[in-house]
């Protein structure tokens, strides 16, 4: 298979609506047991007010995203960098928004513009990610 980059200004996008469930498998994967996550007595006495989710959810959506959408099958993350710009919040609905950047012509090597949005359209990441594709 030969590489074809994607166009510059290309974009993808995959929602999910995060439940507690979500964060309780995070929780059995990763040992996180933030009562931010749990404790909705503790979560309500914080500047956020109720529960959320951890940090990790919403940008695993884009790793989603890149495997199936843009690039594409075969893509994995060589770098990340994120701003989280808001909560997520147990029952919030995100959008992970990817737009190509740049690819190379010579390898194959896509950086992307990340924004996730919730259903308020409140944006909760940004950043940008550069993603190699395994050619089969």
């Amino acid at each position: 298979m030969t590489w074809q980059p994607p166009e510059a200004g290309a974009r993808a996008a995959v929602t999910r609506t995060i439940t507690q469930r979500d964060v309780e498998l995070f929780a059995e994967m990763t040992g996180d047991r933030n009562p931010l996550h749990f404790d909705a007595a503790f979560a309500a006495s914080t500047r956020f007010g109720r529960l959320i989710a951890p940090g990790a959810l919403a940008p695993g959506l884009f790793n989603a995203l890149v495997a199936t959408h843009l690039p594409g099958p075969g893509s994995v993350f060589l770098h990340q960098e994120w701003d989280f710009t808001s909560p997520v919040h147990v029952g919030d609905t995100i959008t992970a928004e990817a737009e190509v950047i740049e690819a190379r012509v010579d390898k194959p090597i896509t950086r992307l513009r990340c924004v996730a949005t919730n259903q308020d359209g409140v944006v909760v990441l940004e950043g940008e990610c550069v993603v190699y594709t395994v050619l089969a």
